[in-house]
């Protein structure tokens, strides 16, 4: 008997100094690695791993190794990959009412941005809920800027150009050919390639992010007019975030907003150093006079009426212009 008692408690030992198996969350980015967003994504998995008791790993697979935007949220919903790190390319095409954010020459400020996003979180992440996905933190990548092999500032002269559009978006691409635009479906993973075959001749981007994938080698000249905002969320799969502890998941979601906060500061910082780089390796700015705005103006409010019911909803775009329009009377 008491050699039996005695192997019990080893046994009972064993079990309870054994390591519990951690969760793997693989998360996808597109972020170039050694780049601001891949280390900020790098210190919330070691944070995430910390706090957790090793009970949480995440793997981030940086630079487009997991696919382009699309691919990864795919990947999210058949489980190879639980999370991903991506733009509003890759939300548009879980909800497509997302883009109404991120309209070019809609929203103007840093400023209206994050009083807009601030009131329609909620909505936008029941949306992303309805589809099987949980937004971790929303965050704000910067400015796109069009960026082209030769200088362009004026509609007209745009149009002339081949110009990239995501693949994913088929609705949107015919909205831009039905403006006279000469629209080059390619993947955010394939473009510097298309840039080297003269396949594209301009892109719209942060200036930041232009020079982190390195495509501004190849289109050295920049319109000095932001176009739209780049708007951008952690998302993870809905059934893994639900299975995690809920006494967790406040410590987590402050790990990710501690980490998007400084990563917000560094980017700020880093693009205009950026800039000064490009400034010095060949870039071009070229100012956009009143005359050229107001045409650009023009044609993307024609643009907005050509998706409105089709891509965006006109709900969704009148909510975005109600809350503009509250900012501004203020």
């Amino acid at each position: 008997m008491k050699v039996r008692r005695t192997l019990c408690l080893l046994c009972i030992a064993v079990v309870l100094s054994a390591p519990v198996s951690a969760q793997v969350i693989k998360l996808g980015s597109l972020a170039p690695e050694g780049s601001p967003w891949d280390k900020a994504l790098r210190r919330i998995a070691a944070d995430w791993n910390t706090v957790s008791n090793g009970r949480l790993k995440v793997r981030v697979f940086a630079g487009g190794i997991a696919g382009d935007e699309p691919d990864m949220v795919r990947k999210i919903r058949i489980n190879q990959l639980q999370a991903a790190a991506i733009t509003g390319v890759g939300l548009g095409s879980i909800v497509e009412d997302i883009y109404a954010v991120q309209l070019p020459l809609l929203i103007r400020t840093t400023e209206e941005m994050e009083y807009v996003m601030a009131e329609m979180e909620p909505t936008l992440n029941k949306m992303l809920q309805e589809k099987g996905f949980t937004m971790v933190a929303w965050f704000l990548a910067g400015w796109a800027h069009l960026f082209s092999k030769t200088p362009a500032v004026t509609p007209g002269e745009v149009k002339r150009l081949k110009l990239q559009v995501d693949y994913s978006a088929p609705t949107i691409i015919q909205a831009w050919k039905e403006l006279g635009f000469r629209m080059v479906p390619v993947a955010s993973t394939e473009v510097l390639t298309a840039l080297q075959s003269d396949m594209l001749e301009a892109f719209l981007l942060t200036p930041l992010t232009a020079a982190a994938v390195q495509w501004f080698g190849l289109a050295k000249n920049m319109m000095d007019l932001p176009i739209a905002p780049m708007i951008g969320g952690i998302i993870i799969s809905e059934r893994v975030w639900n299975s995690i502890p809920d006494d967790l998941k406040p410590e987590l979601l402050s790990i990710v907003e501690q980490h998007l906060d400084a990563l917000s500061r560094e980017t700020t910082v880093l693009e205009e150093k950026a800039v000064a780089i490009m400034l010095e390796n060949g870039l071009q700015i070229h100012p956009v006079s009143p005359q050229a705005e107001a045409e650009w103006e023009r044609v993307m409010s024609e643009g907005l009426d050509l998706i409105t019911g089709k891509v965006v909803s006109a709900e969704m775009v009148g909510e975005v212009k109600m809350h503009l329009e509250e900012y501004r009377r203020r």
